[in-house]
């Protein structure tokens, strides 16, 4: 299947049960702490995409200026966030997602946010374009499993959020899942800068006009993956996109030292966490 034909492919994404769980008495307070509902929406891929999609439609006339969830929240209606919650509580399902563990790509999704935010806040480019950036750069390997049977044969060669699977996707599929996730965003008029980020997070620097938030997705995705898989020193130190970070002003310490929250113990539940298997 071709990139452009498993655009029009609908699909829903799954949200986290426990931050639907907790969204939706505070929506329905009489007075909801705004805040509460921001940190929460945005531990999301889900409803995060969702805000972003509607703030950017072209109805609010401010598309492809709408980078977070709390800049979405400043122009929906809380009625617009309840219903949007309440479908996701429709959906919501703790079924195996096709051979992907839906725990582990939250996790994973959470851990290239933060990571990626605080690489953004060293070299001082946008942070909240940042944390979404990586928030939903995996959300297209959602879609491509529910469109592509091809997709998810290559479990056999390259389990899902390896740290080899963009490359291994990208050779077999001519595609890989953060291009399939930056035509999405191009889509629904995301920023110009969230979309080059996701489109270019495999190669960050192949365009003479490169985007240094591609970078930053590039090596959060690595940090984020190592970390899950429990890397060794010598595996990290093997690993590192080191290229990549000469170009930014950065090295292996620097990155490392944005090792995010555990985000398992943030939200707890053995839904929202799955055990990697450890690599030497």
């Amino acid at each position: 299947m071709k990139l452009a034909d498993l655009l029009t492919q609908r699909f829903v994404i799954p949200s986290v049960p426990r931050v639907v769980a907790l969204l939706l008495p505070e929506l329905a307070a009489t007075q909801p702490d705004l805040r509460r509902i921001d940190q929460l929406i945005s531990t999301d891929p889900g409803l995060s995409l969702h805000l972003l999609q509607t703030a950017n439609a072209p109805f609010f006339k401010l598309s492809g200026q709408i980078h977070s969830v709390t800049e979405a929240l400043a122009i929906l209606r809380l009625g617009q966030v309840q219903a949007m919650v309440s479908q996701a509580a429709s959906q919501t399902s703790l079924t195996p997602w096709s051979g992907l563990s839906l725990g582990a790509f939250w996790v994973t999704s959470l851990d290239v946010a933060r990571v990626a935010r605080s690489l953004a806040g060293l070299l001082r480019l946008n942070q909240q374009a940042a944390y979404t950036c990586g928030l939903i750069h995996a959300v297209g390997e959602l879609l491509m499993r529910s469109a592509m049977p091809e997709a998810v044969a290559l479990d056999a060669t390259c389990a899902p959020l390896h740290l080899k699977r963009l490359r291994t996707e990208r050779r077999a599929l001519g595609f890989g899942y953060t291009q399939v996730g930056a035509g999405l965003a191009n889509q629904w008029h995301f920023p110009t800068v969230m979309v080059d980020a996701l489109a270019y997070a495999h190669a960050p620097f192949v365009r003479q006009a490169y985007e240094p938030l591609a970078g930053v997705l590039h090596l959060a995705i690595w940090r984020a993956i190592t970390r899950q898989a429990r890397y060794a020193p010598n595996a990290l130190a093997v690993s590192f996109p080191s290229q990549v970070a000469e170009v930014l002003g950065l090295d292996i310490d620097m990155v490392l030292q944005q090792d995010p929250v555990d985000w398992s113990r943030q939200l707890p539940g053995e839904i929202f966490h799955t055990p990697v298997k450890a690599e030497n």
